[in-house]
């Protein structure tokens, strides 16, 4: 029985500190100050290491996440009474004519909601680069190891210490109040906040990672995150609830783009009975929430493609045609004119679509030479060759490669 309890809590604490560490550190760093965040982190960690010290000898208790606040709380006033924070510090700020309020020290749902978005803003720090800023979010926001934030971006582990140590020190220098967001702040820092919160999702939607094609935990970080900009009053914009549709339709054919091997399936060939069906009606909720306001982003073009991406028939082609030529004049990148091009090859057919992709210039890109590699298969096969092989040698994902070397092998074929 014993056994059993203790394998019960291996496989809850870590789907618990996924969830729970950083809303623990958010309300403790509210609690601290910002410039006491490893203050803040110490205590979460101490919080599960009792809880691994003691579930298996006493039991999981009822309300876990309760548990885990509860001794959090503790801990916090403890280590505010040994250390004597509050007047060695605080009152020395307050002694210098500014006012420091410290806020409740309760982990209400409010409580929690309002310090992780306080973090949120807190961590897209335009002193820092955007790659900075998501290594922040996914350690300081999402619980993220340093180990696999280096996993995420094929990195070294030491190279991103140091990343996250440089994005840390601005952070401190900054001097930012996890307190109510002010107006100044939401302007200049909204959009850096969803462009974070989109290349999270990215990464995990387009891993990059050599074994894994697919990375869920960040997809589902990116999401969770997302909801919380979106649903809150302060941030609500028509912009946050374009993003997050579009998450939630890319979201929907996550178990569609892989078969049981963990191998990539094409967009044609995905059994759409895969499709979550609830996802794609949470992106059509918060799409038509988004165009609630005649302002459009690029998020809401995006979502829109997305959206359509999730329909049947070939009639939807000249829309996603349509909307991808909207999001070029919006903000060109290779990637939306590579996307474009397949779009292009849909609705007026190959030949025009290649002699379009010609002109794009991007002969480095090995998304360039796949599109170029299907174009060109059925009227072509030699050239296609040569593309496919092109992007292979570029290619960086096991999965990736895979797909292409079976490409290979078609057009070789007897």
């Amino acid at each position: 029985m014993m056994q059993a309890a203790n394998s019960t809590v291996d496989t809850l604490l870590p789907h618990l500190f996924r969830q729970e560490y950083a809303k623990l550190t958010a309300v403790l760093s509210r609690y601290f100050g910002f410039e006491h965040i490893e203050v803040a982190e110490d205590i979460a960690s101490e919080t599960f290491l009792k809880a691994t010290e003691h579930w298996p000898v006493h039991g999981i208790p009822d309300s876990p996440a309760a548990w885990l606040y509860m001794v959090a709380k503790n801990k916090a006033k403890d280590y505010l009474k040994r250390h004597q924070l509050f007047e060695s510090q605080i009152r020395a700020e307050i002694g210098r004519g500014e006012t420091v309020h410290t806020p409740p020290f309760e982990f209400t749902e409010e409580r929690i909601a309002d310090s992780q978005l306080s973090m949120l803003f807190a961590v897209c720090d335009p002193a820092n680069p955007p790659q900075v800023q998501v290594c922040l979010a996914l350690q300081i926001l999402c619980g993220f190891s340093v180990e696999e934030i280096a996993n995420a971006f094929l990195s070294n582990k030491e190279t991103i210490k140091k990343r996250l140590q440089r994005g840390r020190d601005h952070l401190r220098r900054g001097h930012f109040r996890l307190q109510e967001l002010p107006d100044s702040v939401l302007h200049e820092r909204f959009d850096m906040v969803l462009k974070t919160l989109y290349l999270l999702f990215n990464e995990g939607y387009f891993s990059q990672n050599e074994d894994a094609f697919i990375r869920k935990d960040l997809c589902s970080e990116a999401m969770r995150l997302a909801l919380l900009l979106a649903e809150s009053k302060l941030t609500g914009k028509h912009q946050a609830s374009a993003l997050l549709a579009l998450m939630c339709f890319q979201s929907s054919r996550l178990d569609a783009r892989t078969d049981d091997t963990g191998q990539a399936v094409l967009y044609e060939d995905q059994d759409r009975s895969l499709w979550d069906q609830f996802l794609m009606e949470k992106g059509n909720y918060y799409l038509f929430k988004a165009f609630e306001t005649k302002a459009v982003s690029t998020y809401h073009v995006q979502a829109g493609i997305a959206y359509w991406h999730t329909t049947s028939g070939v009639e939807k082609w000249p829309h996603i045609l349509q909307l991808y030529n909207q999001l070029v004049v919006l903000e060109y990148s290779p990637a939306t004119a590579i996307n474009r091009a397949f779009a292009v090859a849909q609705v007026h057919g190959f030949d025009r679509a290649i002699a379009e992709a010609e002109k794009l210039n991007l002969a480095g890109n090995n998304h360039y030479h796949g599109l170029m590699g299907y174009l060109y298969s059925p009227v072509h096969p030699e050239r296609a060759l040569f593309h496919y092989r092109e992007a292979l040698t570029s290619a960086r994902s096991a999965v990736e490669k895979k797909v292409l070397a079976g490409k290979i092998a078609q057009l070789t074929a007897p």
